[in-house]
């Protein structure tokens, strides 16, 4: 993984929770990690990684994620048995 997707995924981790982290480049992170991503409806993405699946809502209008989503990630994160080293 490149070090800029390390670093989401430490920021992701982070306590207390950072609620600023730019959903591009979790996507990417997910993306380095193996997620397979598709689109719902609306701002909706479907999440795949390591039989572990989950629907998040895009942010808009502004590109950083809020607290609440960055700890439902995190959440995911460690169902599929994902943390920082």
């Amino acid at each position: 993984m490149k070090g800029k997707h390390g670093k989401t995924l430490a920021a992701i981790f982070q306590d207390p929770v950072q609620a600023n982290i730019d959903w591009d480049d979790i996507e990417k992170m997910l993306l380095a990690l193996g997620a397979e991503l598709s689109e719902g409806r609306g701002s909706r993405v479907r999440i795949a990684l390591r039989d572990v699946r989950a629907v998040f809502h895009r942010p808009h209008p502004a590109k950083e994620t809020d607290g609440g989503a960055v700890r439902s990630m995190r959440r995911f994160l460690e169902a599929a048995g994902i943390k920082p080293e």
